[in-house]
């Protein structure tokens, strides 16, 4: 790929990961989480930032050191062989397809509400095919669209945190003051540590989306300063609306009447009589998704090209343009038939698609068991580097740790335990096809050992005897 003489900024980077960070999860999602956990959902949402922090910087250095656009999947191959990195390309881009199908049926069954004749079937269709052909306009117009659905999801988050705090203060017209509100009947651990520990999975669920900074290093502006400026950028941002946003609502509403079927801020301003934040939301919720949606698919066709480029994908989706094409059409095929899959036979998709958090939590595992391997083989960066991740080797093994410990506990959270079942037959998928497609190229490659010599060993015979039939020649001409 032909190198770019400007590429992504800091700022760019950092709206295309809130683009797909901020989405269904927090501002739908995040309902069951705080439910879960009571007041203590900030101790959750304070301990993912950490964890996300760790993961980012650890991308950061080796991002840094090899700006490849296969990102993780490239350094999981350097450190852990070829398998490894077939594997966790194809869990990576098969989990996030069959997420991104959901969500597009997801925006379909809002815009519902208010044109109520239209197909599911055929919203999800073109909304699909619309995300992908933006994605084909490359990188800089895309973070422009980025830059302003994400900018729309930062100032609903913002207005929110406006409007609470007026309330808890007392200076909004027409309601009485709230002051500490719901939360003097609230004990801090309403189900005790294990409902913490299920609402942290959740919470991870919500951050998820970050390596996509990693997936757009190849694409970025002197990659050395970009990225690190960028993982810090996003980390702020997160921690900064997610906490604060969090930690204003709970004086609003009781954690317990919270249901995954509204927004936590619409039920929370409902509650006080601002009613027409249902709708703003709703709107906000699809602007949400369908960022989210743009962005994955620019990380799936990056994550598509490096797999191609080593023989690890159908050699048809190879492509050497600035813009990946053929990976980001693919993608986008892969979508359509897991929406299809799902208005066709939705039990199972439901479960198939449950295996999108397990997708994401195994890629950022093999990050930072990359990363320990990274640093034992390249050492330490400079003192002076930015992108240092410090605390190693303690940092990377909490971390990875636990990421380990969210995985095995899938199945203590309810929807989860099919999420876990599904992912482990994924790994075990693509673990068995790399296995078969290494004994065929072991085949082949034999073969054609086989036949090269066969072939050298007639030509050789052929020449032999052309060289005896010259010599008789030769002699009877004597």
């Amino acid at each position: 790929m032909k190198k770019h003489e400007k590429g992504l900024s800091a700022w760019q980077l950092t709206m295309l990961a809130l683009g797909t960070v901020i989405g269904g999860s927090f501002f739908l999602g995040s309902s069951v989480a705080i439910n879960s956990a009571g007041p203590s959902i900030i101790i959750a949402y304070i301990l993912s930032g950490i964890l996300v922090y760790f993961i980012l910087f650890a991308l950061s250095e080796m991002t840094v050191h090899n700006p490849d656009s296969g990102s993780f999947r490239t350094f999981a191959t350097e450190a852990y062989g070829e398998g490894t990195g077939f594997v966790v390309g194809w869990v990576y881009w098969t989990g996030m397809v069959l997420a991104m199908s959901s969500e597009a049926t997801a925006v379909s069954i809002l815009v519902r509400e208010w044109f109520p004749n239209i197909s599911i079937s055929w919203l999800g269709f073109f909304i699909i095919i619309g995300v992908t052909l933006l994605n084909l306009l490359g990188a800089s117009m895309l973070s422009k669209l980025e830059s302003g659905l994400a900018a729309v999801k930062v100032l609903t988050i913002a207005s929110f945190i406006i409007l609470a705090l007026l309330l808890i203060i007392g200076f909004l017209p027409g309601t009485p003051r709230v002051g500490i509100g719901a939360l003097q009947n609230e004990q801090l651990f309403p189900r005790g540590i294990t409902g913490l520990a299920g609402s942290m999975l959740i919470v991870m669920f919500a951050y998820a989306g970050f390596e996509v900074i990693g997936l757009a290093a190849s694409e970025a502006e002197n990659p050395r300063e970009t990225i690190p400026k960028a993982i810090k950028y996003t980390v702020l941002c997160l921690l900064g609306f997610y906490i604060i946003s969090v930690a204003l609502l709970l004086p609003l509403i009781p954690t317990n009447s919270l249901t995954s079927d509204t927004s936590p801020m619409v039920a929370a301003l409902n509650n006080w009589g601002i009613t027409w934040a249902g709708n703003v939301i709703n709107i906000v919720l699809i602007t949400a998704i369908l960022s989210t949606m743009l962005a994955a698919m620019f990380g799936l066709g990056r994550m598509m090209r490096s797999l191609a480029d080593e023989g690890h994908a159908p050699s048809w989706v190879k492509d050497k343009t600035d813009v990946p094409y053929r990976g980001i059409l693919f993608s986008g095929f892969g979508m359509l038939l897991g929406l299809g899959f799902g208005l066709l036979l939705p039990k199972v998709y439901l479960f198939l698609i449950s295996s999108g958090g397990f997708a994401l939590l195994f890629t950022y595992v093999i990050i930072m068991a990359t990363h320990i391997r990274y640093r034992k083989k390249h050492g330490c960066p400079e003192a002076d580097d930015k992108c240092r991740l410090g605390g190693y080797p303690y940092s990377s093994l909490f971390v990875l740790i636990c990421l380990i410990v969210a995985i095995v506990s899938m199945p203590f959270v309810p929807g989860q335990e099919s999420g876990l079942i599904a992912g482990i037959i994924m790994v075990a998928f693509y673990t068995i096809s790399y296995v078969i497609m290494k004994y065929s190229r072991k085949i082949h490659a034999n073969n054609m050992i086989r036949y090269r010599t066969q072939v050298s060993t007639e030509f050789s015979k052929e020449l032999t005897k052309d060289k005896n039939d010259k010599k008789n020649v030769d002699n009877n001409n004597e």
